[in-house]
């Protein structure tokens, strides 16, 4: 396994570790804003139940979709160029709901684009964690970034109430594409080049999931597990 150092642009493992978890406090910080103001904007926009329900949910479904096909990839990309993809989808997503968002349609599409940055940063931090710590340290940077997640979701809820009454409903998206942009030159200042594939990754085709079903304790533990 590589050494931080030669690819952390001299970074040490718990800075790394703490780089990576703030910047995922700050992309994600987004994430419950729709739900929170949702109360406020069904009647605004006349949504029906249903429609709100699909607005809720697209974030979680491209999240989903995105995930088999973005993480894999992985293995032959630099997980970094992914994370900042990601990171850059979201900040756009939040813009895009902030400045253009009325109707069903238009949040719809806002906020799938949030979902597919989501699966482009949530494993793909864990991946690049993972190509870059070591020992002890790794399992703790693990916890760390599973927490960050529920960090996030929880300010995401209390900052999203605030700037609303405040400023409008718009306000909070912005902002939360502001705090993604922030991850993103964070990320891109601190954080150097993976290490390239190594010559048995490189080999096979990179959507085969064919080892991992027949590996018993991995689908239990997914299963059992399945926001891991």
């Amino acid at each position: 396994m590589t050494r931080p150092s030669q690819f952390s642009a001299g970074l040490s493992g718990t800075a790394l570790v703490i780089v990576l978890c703030t910047a995922q406090v700050l992309v994600q910080i987004g994430s419950a804003v729709w739900p929170a103001l949702l109360p406020g904007i069904m009647p605004l926009w006349a949504l029906t139940n249903s429609q709100a329900g699909w607005i809720t949910s697209i974030f979680l479904g491209a999240y989903m979709v995105a995930v088999p096909v973005l993480v894999p990839m992985t293995d032959r990309f630099d997980p970094r160029l992914i994370y900042l993809l990601g990171v850059g989808l979201t900040c756009l997503g939040h813009l895009l709901f902030g400045l253009f968002a009325e109707d069903f349609w238009s949040a719809l599409f806002a906020r799938a684009l949030t979902g597919v940055g989501w699966a482009e940063t949530y494993m793909t931090g864990l991946k690049l964690l993972a190509d870059r710590v070591e020992g002890k340290l790794m399992s703790r940077a693990t916890a760390g970034h599973a927490a960050s997640i529920g960090i996030s979701g929880a300010l995401s809820f209390s900052f999203a109430d605030v700037l609303a009454r405040s400023f409008a409903w718009p306000a909070p998206f912005l902002v939360a594409s502001a705090s993604a942009a922030v991850a993103w030159l964070l990320v891109f200042l601190t954080v150097d080049r993976s290490p390239p594939p190594s010559e048995s990754q490189n080999g096979g085709s990179v959507f085969d999931f064919g080892p991992v079903f027949r590996n018993r304790s991995a689908m239990a533990y997914g299963l059992l597990h399945p926001h891991s």
